[in-house]
């Protein structure tokens, strides 16, 4: 008598999300393979039954002894988590089963973890998504980049998969990175563990929040589009994108301009930080065409009053657009001048100008901290992640002063629950929100531009009872020198987290140094492409 092969869909963890089909094939079958944490999933179905279960790791030879059981007559039902089609044993199942079985095969859909992580968020997949497992170990780790990087370049919003385990732990930063070239900081995105399971957490972040977060094997994390949006405490992708381009097109401020009005063979200077409108400024007074690149209507707003003669574009601008206003505008030389801790953006820049063949200068804010500079108060750490752990060690009144971006590393680390948090943000709603939507209390909250005085943040720090700072080597003119000089007169601990190396091509720490380059660029010009620019 012919045998039946049952590939059953548990679900993602509850019974009562087990669709009716597989509660039938269960009942039928007379042996059960599955791997033991299963069992608890469907234990109402388990009485009577011949049950294996090979271990983790051993799902080959699972499929194996299902398929001998079959060929041997028995009714058996493989069990996998999620839906058993989906980066899971039913491939194993047929890959194994030769073409003169006999057996009946009946498979068994099931809610898949993308399925069961995307009702807990909303609804981020309603359009157009792909998933992409990071696990390396049955597909080569190119071939996950390369996919992750065509992912991001099409806006699709997606799901991942084997986020990170003990012996992975870099894979999904790079990931997150090559997300980053392509797709806006600010796309909303998902991070959910367990499920529909024990334990089960479920957290909102922008896409920039993520590199500074820590994830496992049972994390899920599940990225937007330029169109998710935020409603209440869920996120979701409207089905009906209506005007791509007009949607896509990045906001501009009062006195910016768009990528078709950009001026010609110009000077373009990344910026948002005030040295790097200073630099832009004194482009421009010698005479050279100059773009302001800023990521926010903010920034652009102050670039337009700093810098006079330049032309500022501003607004949240993906990879691609950079690389199409750079071509269409034939950019001249690439300077920048973004904020030390913007490493994504640098690395992108890089990136376009060996693409493009355009020069490159990396104006780099002196750092204020020396070799000496890690004394007594001072700790020096290399990570968001060691940073949050030293400040629960030392502090209960904890002040943030190291931007929005890195809130959720220190808000979402072990033992944060049990600290008080204060921030300092840049006053843009988006920023105060995400303060916000992270758990930092409104009278906890100052959304204020710096850089700020040693005053300042005595009396700020000293009236909130702060007994711990973390902040950046964000330069003198970040303002660092006068949150050291506060923590020091007030005896609080101060936390600073070191810079993050990056191997730039050509770097300089000063405005004279980076305008010398520039004449020196000129002077290198061929003639004949001087005459064409001028003309």
């Amino acid at each position: 008598m012919s045998g039946v092969l049952n590939l059953v869909s548990a679900g993602p963890g509850f019974a009562d999300m087990i669709v009716p089909r597989a509660e039938a094939a269960l009942r039928d079958s007379d042996v059960i393979v599955a791997y033991e944490l299963y069992l608890r999933w469907i234990a109402p179905w388990l009485d009577g039954k011949e049950i294996h279960t090979p271990p983790l790791t051993q799902e080959r030879e699972r499929a194996l002894l299902a398929i001998a059981k079959a060929r041997a007559g028995a009714k058996v039902a493989l069990i996998s988590s999620g839906d058993i089609g989906i980066y899971a044993m039913a491939a194993l199942a047929f890959e194994e089963m030769r073409d003169d079985d006999t057996y009946a095969v009946n498979v068994i859909p099931g809610i898949t973890s993308a399925n069961a992580c995307a009702s807990l968020l909303g609804s981020p997949l309603s359009h157009d998504f792909a998933t992409l497992s990071l696990s390396d170990l049955l597909c080569p780790w190119e071939w996950i980049e390369h996919r992750a990087r065509h992912i991001a370049q099409a806006d699709l919003a997606c799901v991942l998969y084997n986020v990170q385990s003990a012996g992975r732990r870099e894979g999904v930063y790079r990931i997150l990175k090559l997300m980053l070239e392509s797709k806006a900081p600010h796309t909303l995105c998902g991070v959910v563990r367990n499920a529909y399971r024990p334990e089960q957490q479920v957290a909102i972040h922008r896409l920039d929040e993520l590199p500074s977060l820590q994830f496992d094997m049972l994390t899920t994390i599940v990225i937007g589009n330029r169109f998710t949006q935020r409603k209440r405490d869920w996120i979701f992708t409207p089905r009906g994108y209506n005007d791509w381009a007009a949607d896509a097109a990045p906001a501009a401020t009062a006195g910016t301009t768009d990528g078709d009005a950009l001026p010609d063979a110009a000077v373009w200077v990344f910026s948002g930080t005030g040295d790097g409108n200073a630099l832009a400024a004194a482009a421009a007074a010698q005479g050279h065409p100059v773009v302001v690149s800023t990521a926010t209507e903010y920034g652009g707003g102050i670039a337009q009053r700093d810098c006079p003669g330049a032309t500022v574009w501003a607004g949240r601008h993906g990879v691609e657009a950079r690389r199409q206003a750079l071509q269409r505008s034939r950019a001249r030389v690439l300077l920048d001048a973004t904020h030390p801790y913007a490493t994504v953006i640098s690395a992108q820049l890089m990136a376009l100008s060996r693409e493009l063949g355009i020069p490159y200068l990396r104006y780099e804010r002196p750092s204020a901290l020396t070799p000496s500079a890690a004394g007594p108060g001072i700790s020096l750490c290399v990570s968001i992640a060691q940073a949050a752990e030293a400040a629960i060690a030392h502090g209960k009144r904890i002040f943030l002063a190291t931007g929005s971006k890195d809130l959720a590393g220190f808000l979402q680390a072990p033992g944060a629950a049990r600290r008080d948090w204060f921030a300092r943000v840049t006053a843009e709603p988006e920023f105060v929100q995400r303060a916000l939507d992270l758990g930092i209390p409104r009278q906890q909250l100052c959304a204020m531009q710096g850089p700020f005085s040693q005053g300042f943040n005595e009396a700020l720090w000293r009236d909130w009872r702060i007994d711990c700072v973390v902040t950046k080597d964000s330069g003198d003119a970040g303002g660092y020198g006068a949150k050291a000089a506060a923590a020091r007169a007030l005896g609080i601990p101060l936390i600073v987290v070191q810079r993050p190396a990056l191997a730039y091509p050509l770097a300089v720490d000063n405005i004279d140094a980076a305008l010398r380059q520039l004449a020196a660029w000129n002077a290198q010009e061929p003639a004949a492409a001087a005459a064409e620019r001028k003309a």
